[in-house]
């Protein structure tokens, strides 16, 4: 059976931050102050008189390399003192009507104009710090890492930094004021570090950068210019202790007769952070109360797996870019409802009176960051309490209790050497250890990122084993591998992948995990037209083909012609036209698929957690 289908959309213009590459390098000298700037946003401070100027600023959109008008100039200057980074700047506006302004709340640059700054303290074209404000005086930052794509941003990260800003009658101001506790970099005397500038015209579509930026290269840190001579600055020492106390009272009014309705408990506990040196940061969390953090929408899930939750928990979602690579750490495994509790019934005459819903977190602690030679470190240990489920007779009023959780241990070590030319090896390993006579687990995996001179061509991939320690009585070593090449820049760029997990590979229990006993692999190719012509500003259409099969066949005699799962085929076109508008058109097809993912084949797939 074959089917087909087309959808044509039509939508508003959403301009987002991504970026791209370059043309020749800009350098902005770094000059340091010996008096205190007042952030006010509006730049009346003397010493902004003879600071270093980056103007001139060059379009990536709608039109790539076109420079800014002369009525909407962009004036961005940069001081530096023992406590931090002054960034000041005048943002021209022809007609002031065009400028749009919004209170979003932090984090929030809706449909705003902005002006953002972007540092890579390291030089090493990889890892990076954001700070934007808006017209408005609101602010939002990032924390730039590293993958396949080029780089990508976590918003999620927050630092502690002042901004301002003010409209002005031909424009908007702005200033800022990074202190060296909100940023990483080295230790050296003399530091040169990669800088970009990115402003957004919203009404107008426009994007501009300092540092011109070519939207048909791989990744934008990539493309940066530098911020030269920052001398004998030193970071202030970075400790805080946050304790904490909180009560719950909680009424069931289902309880059982004779069962008490109403109980109470008090939690007391610390969080911990402090930077060992300006490169690595210690966080600690002891006895931690998440009874604050937003809770999870309840989903119907009507498929064989398990759902997969958003992290709210701010220690799992801060410092944690690292902890990513290969894709092994799934924070919501620490915490996670107790691993014997559907097994564990009342008998005859017996009720639940106590039942924990969450595996108690004893205490957790990450170390993170990176060295002036590019080697990232990241540690995470957390332990979780034994725990059980209180029965009471409703005769005899006799409790028992039934273990529903064992005591557990779980570490990841993540070890990420940054290369030239935007290149990486990693090694990454995973362990849970639990108690008594339950089964441990253990993953390792080594990746590799690599990219030629021009940044250009990329090739990369993976090798990962799972070991699972006395599960049903017996240790069980699985395999799995990922491997791509690409063409990343240009505007025709493809490519070529292989993703496989033999059957017996199972990173679930501190990752998150389908399906193992498949194989995926594909090619992805495509075309970009980026100069405006005629109706279009740019124009961009690619075409993907994906093959899947099991590595091992699942049905009682093992046939290889049942193998197969599925296959398709789509082919995207989107283009912007003159007014900002864009326009797409999606065909898909495919051959159909064998569903061994329905529950009844389960058994296929020791990696599975059903849903």
């Amino acid at each position: 059976m074959k089917c087909f289908s087309i959808k044509a959309l039509c939508f508003c213009m959403l301009l987002t931050s991504t970026a791209y590459s370059q043309t020749a390098k800009r350098q902005l000298p770094a000059k340091r102050i010996n008096t205190t700037i007042k952030i006010d946003g509006v730049l009346q401070d003397a010493a902004w008189k003879d600071a270093p100027l980056a103007d001139k600023f060059i379009a990536l959109r709608p039109t790539p390399f076109i420079p800014e008008t002369a009525g909407n100039a962009t004036q961005v200057y940069f001081l530096y003192d023992n406590d931090g980074i002054y960034v000041g700047g005048y943002l021209h506006e022809k007609n002031k009507d065009s400028i749009a302004a919004e209170l979003k709340g932090r984090d929030g640059f809706g449909n705003n104009d902005f002006i953002g700054v972007i540092f890579d303290t390291y030089y090493d074209q990889q890892n990076g710090f954001e700070y934007f404000v808006t017209p408005l005086g609101e602010q939002w930052d990032a924390k730039v890492s590293p993958n396949t794509n080029g780089n990508s941003e976590d918003f999620s990260w927050n630092a502690v930094w002042e901004s301002a800003a003010k409209m002005q009658h031909d424009g908007w101001s702005f200033e800022m004021f990074i202190p060296y506790s909100a940023i990483r970099f080295g230790k050296k005397n003399v530091q040169d570090w990669g800088l970009n500038i990115v402003r957004r015209r919203q009404k107008s579509g426009e994007q501009l950068f300092w540092q011109s930026i070519d939207p048909n290269a791989n990744g934008f840190l990539t493309q940066e210019g530098s911020f030269t001579g920052l001398e004998n600055i030193k970071p202030p020492m970075r400790l805080q202790f946050s304790p904490y106390f909180s009560t719950y009272l909680n009424h069931d009014g289902t309880a059982a007769t004779g069962v008490k309705k109403s109980s109470a408990t008090v939690n007391g506990g610390m969080d911990v952070k402090y930077g060992i040196n300006q490169a690595f940061t210690l966080d600690m969390t002891l006895i931690p109360d998440f009874g604050q953090v937003q809770s999870d929408n309840r989903i119907l899930n009507l498929t064989p797996f398990e759902q997969r939750f958003n992290e709210n928990r701010a220690f799992f979602t801060e410092g944690t870019e690292l902890f990513g690579k290969g894709n092994l750490f799934y924070s919501r495994r620490i915490g996670i409802e107790p691993r014997f509790k559907k097994w564990l019934s009342p008998g005859v005459d017996e009720t639940i009176i106590e039942d924990p819903g969450q595996a108690k977190i004893i205490n957790a602690t990450k170390i993170s960051g990176r060295t002036q030679k590019g080697l990232g470190v990241g540690i995470l240990n957390a332990i979780t309490q034994k725990q059980y489920t209180k029965f009471q007779d409703i005769n005899t009023k006799q409790t028992r209790l039934g273990e529903n959780m064992p005591l557990t241990n779980y570490n990841i070590l993540v070890l990420d050497q940054t290369l030239k030319n935007n290149s990486s090896v990693s090694l990454v390993n995973t362990n849970v250890w639990r108690s008594g006579k339950d089964y441990d687990a253990n993953v390792t995996s080594a990746l590799f990122d690599l990219n030629d001179k021009k940044n250009k061509w990329n090739i990369g991939g993976n090798i990962s084993f799972s070991n699972l320690l006395g599960k049903n009585g017996k240790n069980t070593t699985g395999y799995a591998h990922s491997i791509y090449f690409a063409k990343t820049s240009g505007r025709f760029t493809f490519n070529v992948w292989q993703d496989l997990y033999n059957s017996k590979y199972d990173k679930s229990d501190f990752g998150y995990f389908t399906n193992n006993n498949t194989m995926d692999q594909g090619i992805w190719a495509g075309y970009n037209w980026v100069k405006p012509r005629g109706w279009y500003n740019q124009v961009r259409l690619n075409a993907n083909i994906w093959y899947s099969r099991l590595v091992t066949p699942i049905d009682q005699l093992r046939r290889k012609e049942m193998m197969y799962q599925n296959a398709s085929m789509n082919i995207n076109f989107n283009a912007q036209t003159k007014k900002l508008w864009w326009v797409g058109m999606n065909i898909n097809g495919g051959p159909g698929r064998n569903d061994f993912m329905s529950r009844e084949n389960m058994a296929g797939y020791s990696g599975i957690k059903a849903g």
